[in-house]
This record gives C-alpha cells, sequence and structure tokens, in this order.
C-alpha cells in the first residue's frame, strides 16, 4: 500500500505547493484571492489540498483580483 496522500497541509506546506513564501501566501489569502484555511480545531487550521490544485487547475480564480 502506498503513502496516503495528505487532504489538507499547514500555512508553510500550501505555500510550497504554490512555490511562495508563507507571508505571500498569508498577504494572498487575507485579500481573499486563495482560499481560507478550514479550521480544524481552536488552534488548528488547515487547508484543502482539493482547493489548492483547484487554483493550479484554473478552476477557482478569482477574476477580480488584480496583481
Amino acid at each position: 500500500m502506498g503513502k496516503a496522500q495528505p487532504l489538507a497541509v499547514t500555512e508553510r506546506t500550501a505555500a510550497a505547493m504554490l512555490d511562495m513564501k508563507p507571508s505571500e501566501f498569508r498577504g494572498l489569502v487575507q485579500c481573499g484571492a486563495l482560499p481560507s484555511p478550514a479550521q480544524i480545531s481552536d488552534k488548528i487550521e488547515r487547508w484543502r489540498v482539493s482547493d489548492l490544485e483547484a487554483i493550479l487547475n484554473g478552476n477557482a480564480i478569482d477574476n477580480d483580483f488584480e496583481t
């Protein structure tokens, strides 16, 4: 049996998946260009891998966002 693929990842991992610094990733989340994390508990939040993949595939682009 192969290694399990993560369903959700930390901010640092999510940023790395998009080849960004965590601070850049955080800024894009705060302005709404990237999805917010899922709140697992009061202290734990994770980004869904499927949401990040959708962005990379062009299925979740915010056309109102300007760089």
